[in-house]
């Protein structure tokens, strides 16, 4: 299982702090969403020999309307293994959630955003995950955690009714905010999620470093399509 993490200098720890903190919390990996912040520049296999978890280079694209988001992907998409537009408003949402280029819709339920049957058919359409956000519900409190709550349940409903693909995270911007999967699942239990549902979001951030990385190999042409060995003259 992997948690996605914002490190310094937009968040508050460095990736080395959070990679200790999560291997000792029973993660596999973390998913650093500001990779391309000069402070959090960072070796992933030094990480991964220090202390044996994965670190997944990430950006987070943050814009205020469509037009703004879609001249960072083209770069984005080459720089990164993984790429997350953060969503906020059902305008923002909506050309996400159609953009095959994005891994993750970040967010959505956020400030003024929404996503409705539409949104959440054209995710599961391209293949964009969309993002369980619990980061409001266990630092926040009265109004706004009862709003995040209800933003929750609403986006659990449409992802089961339409299959949408999904990541689970805490969202922590520092270390002591690092919750262990375990919280994680009960937390999830306890606002009408499932375990095992709690556990396949917090997996498919795995899962999309994965893909991506074996698709910007040197083997990898296309979906489908691969360089192999040819075969032995005879």
């Amino acid at each position: 299982m992997y948690e996605a993490v914002t490190a310094t200098p937009d968040g508050e720890s460095t990736v080395r702090r959070f990679a200790a903190t999560a291997a000792r919390q029973g993660f596999e990996g973390i998913v650093v969403r500001n990779a391309g912040a000069a402070d959090s520049a960072f070796d992933a296999a030094a990480v991964r020999e220090e202390y044996d978890v994965d670190a997944v280079d990430a950006t987070e694209i943050v814009a205020d309307d469509p037009t703004a988001a879609s001249g960072a992907l083209s770069e984005a998409r080459r720089e990164h293994t993984l790429l997350c537009v953060r969503g906020g408003t059902p305008t923002l949402n909506r050309f996400v959630a159609e953009e095959e280029r994005v891994d993750v819709l970040t967010n959505p339920m956020a400030g003024r955003g929404d996503v409705n049957h539409v949104i959440a058919r054209a995710a599961a359409d391209h293949d964009v995950r969309v993002e369980f956000d619990f980061g409001a519900v266990l630092r926040e409190s009265g109004g706004p955690r009862v709003q995040a709550l209800r933003g929750l349940r609403k986006l659990r409903e449409l992802v089961e009714q339409y299959d949408v693909p999904y990541v689970v995270t805490g969202s922590p911007r520092s270390h002591l905010q690092l919750r262990a999967p375990r919280e994680l699942r009960a937390l999830g239990e306890a606002i009408g999620f499932d375990a095992t549902q709690i556990e396949a979001g917090l997996d498919e951030w795995g899962v999309l470093a994965a893909r991506n990385r074996h698709r910007r190999s040197a083997d990898f042409i296309a979906p489908g399509l691969e360089r192999g060995r040819h075969e032995p003259e005879r």
